[in-house]
């Protein structure tokens, strides 16, 4: 087996206490061949029944970026309405996604009905393809953050109308939608916790024995 040193591994969990949810980014480009080598580790990330289901687009073009902004704005406003008196005016002080700064946005799908694989692992349990999507992307966010870069996850978003706009298939399905640049600021406290939205809790992340 692969051994890795003491510092190595130091030097991961340092990695992914550093890994933030960012959403404040300067207007600096990101280089396509940086991106290229981050998006490498897709192809390194495991799935089920090494079916890869995952399908990046690139939204690009301004159309598509202002009907995914219009659409987070309609989706935002939807979920304001479910909160109360403070927690609604903490909830409306956030800032929620860094579309309208990032350089470079993905929407991730899973294709559904993929062949590839022929099925296995995900006979009993679909939602194993949407798993391995999901387990690429933190690969990809981990690599992002190696090289500096940050990433944010948008996920205040009516996935129908988003993948309508896109012009996708109707057998892929939003999984994420992703802000990537340059950080204006790096911090290794979560953004939502330093305003006072949630705090961690150790104790969530305790074995339960049975």
């Amino acid at each position: 087996m692969r051994a890795f040193s003491q510092d190595f591994q130091s030097e991961l969990y340092d990695l992914m206490k550093w890994r933030r949810d960012v959403r404040h980014f300067t207007p600096d480009p990101v280089d396509p061949e940086l991106l290229r080598l981050c998006l490498d580790a897709f192809q390194m990330a495991p799935s089920v029944g090494l079916s890869e289901p995952w399908r990046i687009v690139n939204v690009n073009s301004l159309d598509a970026r202002q009907k995914s902004l219009d659409n987070f704005k309609a989706s935002n406003a939807d979920a304001l309405v479910g909160y109360e008196e403070g927690q609604a005016d903490l909830y409306a002080s956030l800032k929620l996604t860094g579309m309208r700064d990032a350089p470079v946005q993905l929407a991730i799908f899973c294709e559904e009905d993929t062949p590839k694989g022929s099925g296995l692992g995900a006979q009993t349990m679909p939602e194993m393809r949407r798993y391995s999507v999901v387990a690429a992307i933190m690969s990809f966010w981990l690599a992002t953050r190696a090289y500096g870069l940050g990433l944010g996850w948008v996920s205040i978003l009516d996935p129908i109308q988003l993948r309508t706009d896109l012009d996708l298939p109707d057998d892929w399905s939003l999984v994420a939608y992703l802000c990537v640049g340059w950080p204006k600021e790096e911090t290794i406290t979560p953004e939502l916790e330093t305003v006072g939205w949630e705090m961690r809790d150790a104790q969530l992340t305790k074995l339960i024995e049975r």
